[in-house]
């Protein structure tokens, strides 16, 4: 079988990897240059591979091409391989073919990096072979290569779901949906949302689906799509107490499956706030069908170790929190990181629109937030939105920059909050680059 892979990026030369070891013949394209450790490993393991180019003459020859799933489909040479009815997937559908393991799937708008987190936690400390990859950082591919873990735990974003056709996790998860993503979607916020319930297409009825039951969307497609979902439901909520599912009752986390335990006190969880909740709830739910001992999901979730750039304390100066929030590049995941913040607030902002509502944040930021700080090439928008509720609004070019004019402008008793609800590619090389900087600065103050 004649593999092409484009883009030479962790999940382009895992595939390649993993299809050299299954005896295909591979070849490696990339648009710009590789990273050296990237190319290091294609020739340790002689695999041919170009770079700076796409030769569409070799690309057309492939029986199956995985593609990086930064590369839209809209591309070109993606709409020529489709004319000619070339197979185009994704890592995760060309390496879930390969394994016997058990994967669990999480997708969602927010929250899937901290449940994908968490979920890997507490299933290593229930004492599971178990490895963590998909859009996390880690090939999956590569990790089926070396064949190590008997569970998966994968963190997948629509892009990755988007070039599935047979791949079906045992257990899926979709923390929620808010618009995100919408210039690869057409501007249609229904092509997204169907995008991520690919994650339970394929599943059957021996298969579970994680969702919270408290999210409109979800619910909403869910009544609509009832005869596509052969899956168990079993939802989270923070609102009601379900029948089957995960829940609260006084301040504890509920699980009601095939009995009803009580697993652990809301205040007694490692990361606060409303949607950690759910999170600590979706990732309780996967364990317990993995037989994890409750006793295990209880500690696991009062000693985690949160994601970095989520929310992340960096340092308190003067009386100051500075928090590194970097991974906010959408309006939903910065409501929560405004809502989670207690004291009046500088909020460091902006980058590159996704086609955001801030209204959506209006009534928060009336209510908390005392100065602005934009970190963006173009930030008229948010100077718009909220000049009228907002005195005082500062436009600065980098980090640097951002946090010197947050230190003067700061009091004892503020958070200094970098939640951009931005991609960050205007003026930093990807969020943790961002966030990195962020701290660095907060730390030369």
């Amino acid at each position: 079988m004649k593999l092409v892979v484009l883009g030479a990026g962790e999940s382009g030369v895992g595939t390649a990897i993993l299809g050299k070891y299954k005896g295909c013949d591979v070849f490696v394209s990339d648009k710009g240059a590789i990273e050296k450790k990237y190319k290091q490993v294609l020739l340790f393991n002689e695999i041919s591979f170009e770079e700076g180019k796409h030769t569409e003459s070799k690309i057309v020859e492939a029986d199956v091409v995985m593609k990086s799933p930064g590369i839209p489909d809209k591309v070109a040479l993606i709409q020529e391989l489709h004319k000619r009815n070339i197979s185009v997937v994704s890592e995760i559908e060309f390496a879930a073919q390969y394994t016997n393991g058990t994967i669990v799937g999480i997708t969602g708008s927010n929250g899937k990096t901290t449940t994908t987190m968490l979920t890997n936690h507490i299933l290593k400390k229930g004492g599971l072979n178990v490895g963590m990859a998909g859009n996390i950082g880690d090939s999956f591919a590569q990790q089926v290569a070396e064949n190590k873990f008997d569970i998966q735990v994968l963190e997948l974003s629509s892009f990755q779901l988007d070039g599935i056709v047979n791949f079906a996790p045992h257990i899926a998860i979709i923390t929620n949906i808010t618009p995100d993503h919408l210039d690869r979607y057409d501007y249609k916020f229904e092509n997204y949302i169907n995008s991520k319930f690919r994650i339970t297409e394929n599943q059957t009825e021996e298969d579970f689906l994680i969702y919270d039951f408290d999210d409109e969307v979800i619910k909403k497609w869910l009544s609509k799509n009832k005869d596509k979902v052969k899956a168990t439901l079993l939802p989270f909520s923070l609102k009601k107490e379900l029948e089957k599912g995960v829940f609260l009752k006084d301040e504890n986390i509920v699980i009601k499956y095939k009995k009803e335990d009580t697993i652990m006190s809301i205040s007694t969880l490692a990361l606060k706030g409303k949607h950690n909740t759910k999170n600590a709830m979706a990732a309780a739910m996967a364990a317990t069908l993995l037989k994890v001992r409750k006793n295990t999901i209880r500690e696991s979730l009062e000693d985690f170790e949160g994601a970095e750039h989520r929310l992340e304390n960096v340092l308190k100066i003067n009386g100051v929190e500075y928090i590194n929030d970097s991974k906010a590049t959408n309006v939903n995941a910065t409501y929560y990181a405004l809502e989670s913040v207690k004291t009046p607030i500088v909020w460091v902002v902006g980058g590159v629109d996704k086609g955001n509502d801030y209204l959506e944040l209006m009534s928060l930021v009336r209510e908390k937030v005392k100065a602005i700080v934009c970190l963006g090439v173009d930030n008229q928008k948010i100077v718009q939105t909220f000049s009228n509720v907002v005195d005082l609004i500062v436009e600065t070019a980098g980090a640097e920059e951002a946090v010197k004019v947050a230190y003067k402008i700061s009091e004892k008793g503020d958070t200094v909050l970098l939640s951009p609800a931005c991609a960050s590619f205007d003026l930093f090389d990807n969020y943790e680059d961002r966030g990195r900087k962020f701290k660095n600065a907060v730390r030369a103050l």
